[in-house]
């Protein structure tokens, strides 16, 4: 009996000892989650809060709910403490647009002009070094189609090869007010493989043109792209359309034309490699001084300058092998009427006079684009007398620029130290 009675004794003991623990893991439990003062419940990490991101965004535009937003917007936001900023937008189907970060990290713009009419949804995300993301949103609707466009265009085409002075010229169909020119410019870009340090030049209202600080390397590829769809244009005009062109620079081949010595000096990549005799304008009509580019190439044309000389100076005249360099008049062209004073007289109406060998040779070997310099001339080139964009000093040139000149701005894109595109695929 004494060994049955310690058996029964022994459950008690473990019974109450199981009773106790309960209760204070109970009394732990109602203390974890009960303030110092017994009230609301806090966190189960010891009372702690978890704490915010330490980095923070921002949508300055456009605005969360905006109507009527046009085609040609970007995204504007702040990332403050980032370690890493990511843009995506996406439309109301969930489509991801594609984009990049401008190189200060402040915007992000979209590759094309987005839909008119169109919901869209941007988002920003920026990570600091926590590791934690915060972010913001903006959801907006694009404007309806405008009425009222402008027609962007360019002089050169895809996959054209031209000399190292040619400019990229960029027009629009109706004229550009001044104040909404440096938009229009901020939405121009040129990437070239090397990259050259360049900027736009506005000609006219109607008329954009890019040239490189120097002439453009030898064989670089240079892509240039103006989003003007959906961009505001001044007066309630919009650009119709972006543009996009990709050409090729072939080799440095200059022309040289000395009036002293009648000769004109061919080098290609710096080496000479023909020399011609050339018969420049007589004094009543000299030949310009300065620095042109071949504007146009004609194998066969007519001369006919009747209406411009009138019945005793004017002529009609069939030319071979012309090159246009003026707007006025001025090209380089075979003439065989004045091989005899090739190299020592001036008898020409302000043309760059060769024999027909010589021409010939020259529109084998020339491209438009290509540079020719005349010098000693009684008469001094006009600017805008053709394309005159390398007679100009780079500091003038500049001047022509709707927007501040950087020299310390990446020359290309490829160059920019921006952080890297998020897909927004």
């Amino acid at each position: 009996m004494r060994a049955s009675q310690d058996q029964l004794i022994r459950p008690r003991g473990r019974r109450r000892a199981l009773a106790a623990g309960l209760l204070a893991v109970a009394l732990a439990l109602t203390s974890a989650c009960t303030d110092s003062d017994g009230g609301k419940p806090s966190s189960w990490q010891g009372g702690a809060e978890t704490p915010a991101p330490k980095a923070s965004a921002t949508i300055s535009e456009p605005a969360a709910d905006a109507k009527d937003v046009p085609a040609s917007t970007g995204i504007t936001f702040a990332a403050k403490d980032a370690e890493e900023t990511t843009v995506e937008l996406k439309d109301a189907a969930g489509k991801a647009v594609e984009g990049t970060l401008a190189a200060d990290g402040r915007s992000w713009q979209p590759s094309g002009a987005l839909a008119y009419g169109t919901s869209y949804t941007a988002t920003v995300t920026a990570t600091g070094d926590d590791g934690r993301p915060a972010t913001a949103t903006s959801t907006f609707t694009t404007m309806a189609k405008p009425d009222k466009q402008i027609r962007v265009s360019s002089f050169l085409g895809d996959n054209q090869q031209v000399g190292v002075g040619m400019p990229l010229i960029v027009k629009f169909s109706r004229e550009v007010p001044e104040d909404y020119r440096d938009d229009v410019q901020r939405r121009m870009t040129v990437t070239s493989t090397p990259a050259q340090e360049g900027i736009w030049h506005w000609v006219s209202p109607t008329e954009i043109r890019y040239r490189p600080k120097e002439f453009w390397k030898a064989n670089s590829k240079v892509s240039y792209r103006v989003q003007a769809g959906g961009l505001p244009m001044g007066d309630g005009y919009y650009g119709r359309a972006d543009l996009s062109v990709d050409i090729k620079i072939g080799p440095k081949l200059i022309m040289t034309v000395d009036n002293k010595t009648k000769r004109m000096t061919v080098t290609r990549d710096g080496k000479v490699i023909k020399t011609i005799p050339v018969s420049l304008g007589k004094k009543s009509t000299p030949s310009s001084s300065g620095t042109m580019v071949v504007i146009e190439k004609l194998r066969k044309t007519v001369f006919d300058t009747f209406e411009e000389l009138g019945p005793e100076e004017g002529y009609r005249t069939k030319i071979d092998f012309a090159q246009r360099l003026t707007w006025g008049g001025e090209f380089i062209h075979a003439a065989p009427w004045s091989e005899g004073q090739q190299g020592s007289v001036n008898v020409s109406h302000g043309c760059v006079n060769v024999s027909m060998a010589n021409g010939d040779w020259l529109f084998k070997n020339t491209e438009v684009g290509d540079p020719i310099t005349v010098k000693g001339t009684e008469r001094k080139l006009q600017n805008g007398n053709g394309w005159t964009d390398w007679n100009m000093s780079w500091d003038e040139y500049v001047k022509g620029s709707a927007l501040p000149y950087d020299p310390d701005a990446p020359a290309s894109p490829d160059d920019a130290a921006t952080p890297t595109p998020t897909p927004t695929a």
